[in-house]
């Protein structure tokens, strides 16, 4: 089940936390179905190239939640895409976002510019196994892969 609004609001899952707003034309915070996040820097972005950025806000996703990073249309109509990236439950932090443009042109993309949505989605019950892996409680600004370690 997709999470409604409401439920968004009521489980403290984005901070800082905001209804609709819009920002440059586009819209960001609270949607019916998802949260609108922006970017915590300032990029430019060629043609055929990939960055890594990171949100504003910070998440905290409760053991019966996980979330979907998305595309916003607005942008994915000038041929910005993200990688889809999942937020699973227990996971809390700063969200790294992975861009791609696929345009033919230069991507100028300011701080606070609404970037990416993410859809949340109701598990039937808490997981018994909530995230513990390497990007617990994520740093904010972009953060790099990090590889497993053998024991």
């Amino acid at each position: 089940m997709i999470l409604p609004a409401q439920h968004i609001r009521k489980r403290h899952m984005v901070e800082p936390f905001h209804e609709r707003t819009v920002h440059n034309g586009m819209t960001f915070g609270l949607g019916p179905a998802g949260y609108d996040v922006r970017i915590a820097q300032s990029v430019r972005l060629r043609p055929g190239h990939f960055l890594l950025a990171s949100t504003i806000e910070r998440f905290d996703i409760p053991r019966d939640i996980t979330a979907f990073v998305l595309d916003k249309s607005s942008w994915a109509r000038k041929g910005l895409s993200l990688f889809n990236t999942v937020l699973e439950p227990g996971w809390n932090g700063y969200l790294t976002l992975e861009l791609v443009n696929h345009g033919w042109s230069i991507m100028e993309i300011t701080r606070g510019s609404p970037i990416a949505q993410i859809m949340f989605q109701k598990l039937i019950e808490e997981t018994e196994h909530p995230y513990v892996g390497k990007y617990q409680d994520q740093k904010a600004g972009p953060q790099p892969a990090i590889l497993e370690q053998k024991p």
